[in-house]
């Protein structure tokens, strides 16, 4: 992806990632065995994994975004030994998954983002 795809709003496939991500962490109380922590924090953090990507999609050149999408990745990844529910298997391998691909990308995405910034702030 060259640098004017970086700024135009809607088009990175990675932000894409992390909304589908989110969507998936969310819903996947819904096949999965779970129990209210598991539950809470698998809505809770794919909501805001989901919805920040939506905003780095919206708004291309927010850096700030995707430092937030890593954080979030990094947070669902340790939730089953923090909230202690690493005997779900079903939904620790989720938290476990879902968490390291969206820290991916995160990262992935950060380049996009910081080239999106600078052709912002050089109009």
């Amino acid at each position: 992806m060259n640098e004017s795809q970086a700024v135009k709003p809607w088009t990175r496939p990675y932000d894409w990632a992390e909304v589908v991500l989110g969507v998936v962490a969310m819903a996947s109380p819904l096949w999965m065995a779970t129990d209210n922590a598991a539950m809470w924090t698998m809505v809770v953090l794919g909501a805001l994994i989901a919805l920040d990507g939506l905003v780095s999609l919206a708004m291309p050149g927010m850096v700030a975004g995707e430092a937030i999408q890593i954080v979030l990745g990094v947070l669902l990844f340790i939730s089953p030994w923090v909230m202690s529910y690493t005997h779900l298997t079903g939904i620790a391998w989720s938290s476990w998954i879902i968490g390291a691909l969206t820290v991916v990308a995160g990262a992935a995405a950060l380049p996009l983002a910081q080239a999106a910034s600078r052709m912002a702030g050089s109009h």
